[in-house]
């Protein structure tokens, strides 16, 4: 049995299910393109429970694309706080302003156009235009993936662009008429009984009875990845400074790593108490002394912060940072979740 013949079967095998056991997902309530492409943003490394309220409130303030493309980058990054990856946003917006300006703010149907959108890669491309225009467009994910791996029983490594570049073509041989619903299978069951991080469950599995690693014994063994790199380790030094009852924070560069994010003002390294008090006196700022110390970590997808905290009063409000009041950096600030975790000992004192 060749390999086109054997997965061809997927789709009766797999739509039938769908229907009666998907979950109830906000982003598919409709097909409107905007949604979906949204969704699938924010799904990038992200829960799906974490997204949901996320989405909700997007689109309550951004409600079409039109918004999305004048939206204020302040406005936008405290919409995106919390999720991460906050370059996804800022392509969000980029390719929104193409959308208005090039195709008179309606997002396009073809999928070379959709994949040229900034921040748009073969995977949001593929999703978007099969689950909105029913286009037979593959989205090639880790869960698809994982799916793909163990029903062929392959030990391909699944992060190997060419792995993935292998599993598009397979499955673009084989796409039904309903091919939106048909994504959405393989993506839920891949999220699901054949999900990340535990055994995957074969006995309630609609394909069990085609699923080569199952026959073969090696489900639970796959997929395979490449061996990963080890991350660079960096220190940081922060301050968390005080006066009269309002925090010193200032804005990243507009570009690298959280560009254009606010954070508490730090230093490379790691500072022992008496030399951060010295390193701000240095700059004119006239701490009192330090009202606590913590160590934090953050990990970013090749770089661990290492990041020792103080927490100190300054006698005057410094020029040099802006100033702002708890109640304001809850409601006004996009502080990434590296910085984050500081305000949240401020709001637990």
């Amino acid at each position: 049995m060749n390999e086109d013949t054997f997965l061809s079967c997927l789709p009766e095998l797999l739509l039938p299910w769908y229907e009666g056991n998907h979950r109830d997902l906000p982003w598919r309530k409709d097909r409107e393109p905007y949604h979906i492409w949204l969704s699938e943003i924010m799904l990038q490394q992200t829960r799906v429970e974490a997204v949901k309220g996320y989405y909700a409130r997007f689109l309550t303030v951004l409600p079409t694309i039109q918004d999305l493309a004048q939206c204020e980058d302040d406005t936008l990054h405290k919409l995106w706080e919390g999720l991460g990856y906050y370059s996804r946003v800022r392509n969000l917006k980029k390719a929104a302003q193409v959308i208005v300006n090039d195709y008179d703010g309606v997002f396009p149907r073809d999928h070379a156009q959709v994949l040229a959108l900034p921040g748009i890669g073969a995977y949001t491309a593929g999703a978007v235009c099969s689950i909105a225009f029913n286009a037979p467009t593959p989205a090639v994910d880790g869960n698809v993936l994982r799916l793909l791996s163990r029903l062929r029983n392959d030990a391909s490594p699944i992060d190997l662009p060419e792995t993935k570049k292998e599993v598009t073509q397979v499955l673009s041989r084989i796409y039904p008429e309903r091919a939106g619903d048909f994504t959405q299978a393989l993506m839920e069951l891949g999220a699901t009984l054949c999900g990340p991080n535990r055994k995957p469950e074969c006995e309630q599995c609609p394909c069990r009875a085609i699923c080569r690693g199952y026959t073969a014994g090696t489900a639970e063994s796959l997929p395979v990845k490449a061996p990963k790199k080890q991350r660079r380790q960096e220190e940081l030094t922060v301050f968390i400074l005080s006066c009269d009852g309002c925090y010193a924070l200032e804005k990243r560069p507009n570009k690298g790593l959280l560009a254009g994010l606010w954070q508490f003002p730090n230093v490379p390294g790691t500072l022992e108490p008496q030399q951060a008090l010295c390193q701000l006196e240095s700059q004119g700022l006239h701490p009192k002394e330090i009202l606590r110390q913590i160590h934090r970590t953050h990990i970013f997808t090749h770089i661990q912060w290492n990041m020792q905290g103080y927490y100190l009063e300054v006698r005057e409000k410094s020029p040099d940072f802006q100033w702002f009041s708890p109640q304001e950096i809850r409601t006004q600030a996009a502080l990434p979740t590296a910085f984050r975790q500081f305000f949240k000992e401020i709001e637990n004192v």
